[in-house]
C-alpha cells in the first residue's frame, strides 16, 4: 500500500505509520510519502510528535487507489515547563508494535546517528567519526539524545492514548477530566505500568490501571486537602 500524508504542517518527513494488526512499522519519506504492507480490516496508526494521531481501518477501495491520502491535523500544545526524564528499554519493539530486527530511523534517531558519525567516516582508521568528536565536544550530542528519549517519551503517551480514551479514565477509574494528563504522564513514569502494557494483555494493562488509578486520586485528595489547609491558615487573622 502506498500513500502520503497531508497537513498544514510543512514537516511530513519521520511520521509513524504503523500496522497494528501485522506489528510492522515505517516512517514517511520526504512530503510525507510511504508503503506499508497491510490487508484489508488492518488497523494504521500515523503519529507524530507535531500532528495528531489518525488511525484508518483498510477497506477495499483504498487497493484501488494509487495513493491513499491521510489528513493529519497539526498539533498546537503550550508547554509552560517540559522536564526530560531518562527511560530505558521504552520502544516500539519493546512495545510489541515493531518486531526486533526491523532498524527504522525516527528523525530524532536519524540526527543523532549522523552527528556521532554514522554511515560517514572520513576514512579514519577508529569507529569514531571527526562529526562525533566535533559534536561530542560541543555537547550536541547530548542534546540529541535528550531529544530522541522525548520523542519515545511522546510515542508511547500517544499509544496509551488510542487504547484508552477519556471516557474510560473518567467513567472506569474514576479520573477526573482535569487530571487526565497528568495520570497519563503518571503511568509512563511507572516502570511495572511500561512494563505489562509492553506485553499487549488488556486484562493485564487494565488491572494495573485499575491499581495506579486509586494510587493517582490519593494523591489528587491529598494535594487538595493541602491547598485548603493553606488558605485557611492564610486567612487567619494575626493573633495580637
Amino acid at each position: 500500500m502506498k500513500g502520503k500524508i497531508t497537513s498544514d504542517s510543512s514537516n511530513l518527513e519521520g511520521v509513524h505509520v504503523i500496522n497494528r494488526s501485522q506489528k510492522k512499522g515505517t516512517v514517511t519519506l520526504e512530503g510525507g510519502y510511504f508503503t506499508l504492507k497491510a490487508k484489508i480490516t488492518d488497523t494504521i496508526i500515523f503519529s507524530a510528535v507535531h500532528l495528531n494521531a489518525v488511525q484508518h481501518i483498510v477497506s477495499k477501495e483504498n487497493f484501488g487507489q494509487d495513493l491513499l491520502f491521510i489528513k493529519m491535523e497539526a498539533l498546537i500544545t503550550p508547554l509552560e515547563e517540559v522536564v526530560v526524564m531518562k527511560y530505558k528499554n521504552i520502544n516500539a519493539v519493546s512495545l510489541g508494535i515493531i518486531p526486533a530486527g526491523q532498524k527504522t530511523y525516527t528523525p530524532a534517531e536519524r540526527k543523532l546517528y549522523t552527528a556521532t558519525g554514522g554511515g560517514n567516516r572520513y576514512g579514519l582508521s577508529s569507529s569514531v567519526s571527526l562529526d562525533g568528536i566535533i559534536n561530542g565536544i560541543s555537547g550536541r550530542t547530548k542534546m540529541l539524545k535528550k531529544e530522541v528519549q522525548v520523542e519515545k517519551k511522546e510515542f508511547l503517551l500517544e499509544s496509551v492514548r488510542l487504547d484508552f480514551n477519556d471516557n474510560y479514565f473518567i467513567e472506569n477509574l474514576k479520573i477526573p477530566k482535569d487530571y487526565i494528563e497528568g495520570f497519563l504522564y503518571y503511568l509512563i513514569e511507572n516502570r511495572n505500568f511500561v512494563s505489562v502494557y509492553s506485553k499487549n494483555n488488556k486484562t493485564a494493562t487494565e488491572f494495573a490501571l485499575a491499581g495506579l488509578s486509586a494510587e493517582y486520586l490519593k494523591i489528587i485528595l491529598n494535594e487538595v486537602v493541602k491547598n485548603e489547609i493553606t488558605k485557611e491558615s492564610i486567612s487567619l487573622p494575626n493573633e495580637k
